[in-house]
């Protein structure tokens, strides 16, 4: 992007950040939404979010995560907002860089719809399910629940392998029915590459509980979808990866449902975040290049494991 072009995105974003936080989202509204202790007034927090999650756009990009995954736990830990907003507002930006990259995908190729309507259809009903649990559990159980899954994530993100173009020998009966496959033009190759998958079922099954977990914590899924799209159905890495950011766009959608009907979504906390993150990306974009992304995913891994134990912590009434 041009810089003449960057200015006016900029400019906007900074001037929509300040229209937030004067419009007074109500003195009212602003109290119950910042926690008792807090020594700021409510009108600061708005401001240090959009400085945070311009910073967490950046990591995100260059750790390869999504930032919803970063988003909630380091939000929730660290700022004096009800966890019940900081996950709706977490599942709203999952929600924007999906939508915002959507589109994009479909059109090379890379995103598949028919791998994604059906893992779609059970993740987005699951993700519905989730929230509903997720709202009707004290704070204090979502809190040690997320600080036990963020530890999981970083697990994972530990010793999970990728696999470029992983061997599908036979598709299994039903995604041959349903036809999941295809090629795509693979440009570092110069090449088409064809692919189908297997083992449909247990993915199928495996992303109830994906979904469940997306709604209940405001993680989104990208970090879980990834895996199982790749080395369990066998899809190369490049249309997991594309599939899953198009997945997230319907399975946050089903999710942030159920908490913008609870009053769980408020601009206060969604506005700044939703437009750092997103500029925050556009600059990790632009970094990326210049940057080894091997040592950024381990700085992204030691920021999730602080904290995920944090969030532990708290629940448990070890930190607070």
């Amino acid at each position: 992007m041009a810089r003449g072009k960057a200015w006016p995105i900029l400019l906007g974003a900074f001037l929509t950040v300040f229209a937030c936080v004067r419009a007074g989202f109500a003195s009212e509204q602003a109290a119950a939404v910042v926690q008792k202790g807090s020594s700021m007034p409510w009108w600061a927090w708005p401001l240090i979010l959009f400085v945070v999650t311009f910073v967490l756009g950046i990591l995100a990009v260059l750790g390869g995560v999504g930032g919803g995954v970063l988003y909630v736990p380091i939000i929730g830990g660290f700022f004096p907002f009800h966890l019940d907003f900081v996950r709706g507002a977490g599942l709203l930006v999952a929600l924007a860089g999906a939508l915002a990259a959507g589109p994009g995908l479909l059109k090379k190729g890379l995103a598949d719809l028919r791998l994604v309507l059906p893992v779609g259809l059970i993740a987005s009903a699951c993700a519905i399910v989730g929230a509903m649990i997720g709202l009707a559990l004290p704070t204090n159980v979502i809190q040690t629940a997320l600080g036990g899954t963020i530890l999981g994530i970083v697990a994972i993100m530990l010793v999970a392998k990728k696999s470029e173009y992983p061997e599908v020998k036979k598709p299994d009966a039903l995604s041959a029915a349903l036809r999941i496959s295809g090629i795509y033009y693979e440009a570092s190759a110069d090449k088409d590459i064809a692919w189908q998958v297997h083992r449909t079922p247990q993915a199928l099954a495996t992303f109830v509980l994906i979904g469940v977990m997306a709604g209940m914590f405001g993680l989104g899924a990208g970090w879980a979808n990834v895996p199982v799209l790749n080395l369990m159905m066998g899809a190369p890495l490049k249309v997991s990866v594309a599939t899953s950011k198009f997945l997230l766009s319907i399975t946050d959608t089903s999710a942030a449902w159920i908490y913008v009907n609870n009053g769980a979504v408020l601009p206060m906390i969604v506005a700044p975040s939703i437009i750092g993150i997103m500029l925050g990306s556009m600059v990790g974009v632009r970094i990326l290049t210049k940057v080894k992304p091997a040592s950024v995913r381990y700085i992204v891994i030691v920021m999730l494991l602080f904290a995920g134990s944090r969030a532990l912590l708290k629940g448990l009434g070890i930190w607070d």
